[in-house]
């Protein structure tokens, strides 16, 4: 029975550990060093996100230690920091000032400084990604019981799955774009976008021939890409500050690049949150009109029905009003009420997606012989009948992200969803529409292609899963036996 295989190889697991642990050791050592490099940016964004909960709770309670906090976790040196590789400065008539510098010798401009701190990111996260690789073929070298599992199978397919990494490549670019948004941006979204008229820069006045200071916010005003030749700033061009946007500025004048990264966090926070509510949902439910059926089932395809037959923005519409007035809404502008909002939403697809194979499962003989064995339901749900189930999970609930994420830049388009002046790509491309046809044609453009190439890589990458996991399914539910395959390897 499968419990028995599954304790026998934790055991073996442990065991093979205990009297071969130099291969997890050095693994393990390799992988808190990296870790370690970057541990400073997660405390930090681990309490900036406490904080955002927080001081949307009534009485805030907490705000002031997680704010004391906050400074703290900023204070721990980090490999990939802005200071490291500085690229805000501005030129004193002879060299750039506060820009990346070797021995008050060489001096990167703030572009060349900026596109150097960006390979230091790709290049840390694809390194990080290769060494996770090689801590599984560790594992399945060393310390794995079974020579061979299903799973080696579909990690085949999926490595000669053209189209599925692309999408993968896709979907891990964005998810470091929205990790390592601080370092990724130009400039601060705090500075540039949330508050530009409390911080102040210096810039080379070619009029006076000196060094002269403004507020970022008159600075904005100033670089505003507004469709004449005249008032506006490209992409890959300066502002006549002297400072770098590698996606040219809003119709505001804020930097377009630093409003894509960290409106990117926006999107995956949304998607990855709701799908995995959704997917806890969904699984849950599947498992339990399997067991029970019956009247069970019936209330829950009724409920399913009632849910898919209501139109998806008067859903979003209706409860984005009912809940405005909550804690709840105030969460990161509005996005924790959107993830709960698109949870609703999609459970009721993807428990119809599991539901097929939950209900094979729950006929086979093992389930029956569990059963016998005076097993509890829980703990045959648990044992034996999600893990062949997680498998179907993992290819709707991945080939799902990109519809949440071009969900969300569509209500933001319409002026729904997330509230300003927090960036979203939609908005982004709602204020660049009326500039398409003009020099200002990035505004709208770039982050349209952005989320265009996320969604599709998004798709591509749950094409390879389903192919990888099932290969003659071609999206259809395949059999018990296929089932089980899919979610019992080990």
């Amino acid at each position: 029975m499968s419990h028995t295989t599954t304790d026998t190889e934790d055991v073996s697991f442990r065991r093979r550990l205990a009297e071969h642990p130099r291969p997890a050791a050095i693994w393990a050592a390799v992988l808190a060093v990296l870790l370690a490099l970057e541990f400073g940016a997660l405390v930090h964004f681990g309490f900036e996100v406490l904080h955002a909960v927080a001081k949307s709770i009534p009485g805030k309670p907490l705000t002031g230690l997680l704010l004391a906090a906050i400074e703290a976790a900023a204070d721990i040196p980090t490999l990939l920091s802005r200071e490291l590789v500085a690229n805000q400065g501005y030129w004193n008539g002879e060299h750039w000032v506060n820009t990346f510098h070797v021995f008050d010798v060489f001096y990167l401009s703030p572009k060349h400084a900026w596109l150097l701190r960006v390979l230091l990111v790709y290049a840390y996260a694809f390194t990080l990604l290769w060494w996770v690789w090689r801590g599984f073929q560790t594992y399945r070298t060393h310390y794995r019981t079974a020579d061979w599992t299903p799973r080696d199978d579909q990690i085949d397919r999926f490595s000669r799955h053209t189209w599925g990494k692309f999408g993968a490549v896709v979907v891990f670019g964005f998810m470091v774009m929205a990790l390592f948004a601080p370092t990724l941006s130009p400039t601060t979204l705090q500075q540039n976008i949330l508050d530009p008229y409390s911080y102040q820069l210096k810039y080379w006045s070619e009029s006076a021939k000196a060094v002269e200071q403004t507020l970022v916010g008159q600075a904005n005003l100033r670089s505003a890409s507004q469709g004449s030749p005249d008032n506006n700033v490209g992409p890959w061009s300066y502002d006549q500050f002297g400072r770098f946007h590698p996606f040219g500025t809003l119709t505001t004048g804020k930097d377009l690049f630093t409003f894509m990264m960290y409106g990117s966090r926006i999107s995956l926070f949304i998607a990855l949150g709701s799908m995995a509510l959704a997917a806890f949902v969904a699984s849950l439910l599947a498992m339990v009109t399997a067991y029970y059926k019956g009247l069970v089932d019936l209330v829950t395809v009724v409920l399913s029905d009632g849910v898919q037959s209501l139109p998806v923005l008067m859903i979003i519409i209706l409860l984005s009003v009912v809940f405005s007035d909550t804690w709840i809404a105030n969460v990161y502008n509005g996005a924790l009420l959107l993830l709960f909002i698109f949870a609703l939403i999609y459970w009721p697809y993807l428990w119809r997606s599991v539901r097929g194979p939950a209900f094979q499962v729950a006929e086979e003989e093992w389930i029956d012989a569990a059963k016998s064995y005076g097993q509890t339901p829980l703990k045959i749900m648990q044992k034996h009948m999600a893990p062949y189930i997680v498998g179907y999970l993992l290819v709707y609930g991945s080939m799902s992200l990109g519809g949440i994420i071009i969900s969300v830049a569509s209500l933001s388009f319409l002026g729904l969803g997330i509230t300003p002046p927090t960036p979203e790509w939609g908005r982004a491309v709602s204020a660049g529409q009326p500039y398409v046809a003009t020099a200002s044609w990035h505004i709208a453009l770039i982050p349209g292609i952005l989320i265009t190439i996320v969604v599709t890589g998004f798709n591509a990458f749950g094409d390879g899963v389903r192919d990888a996991i099932d290969p003659q399914s071609e999206g259809e539910g395949g059999s018990a036996d296929e089932a089980a395959a899919a979610g019992g390897g080990g």
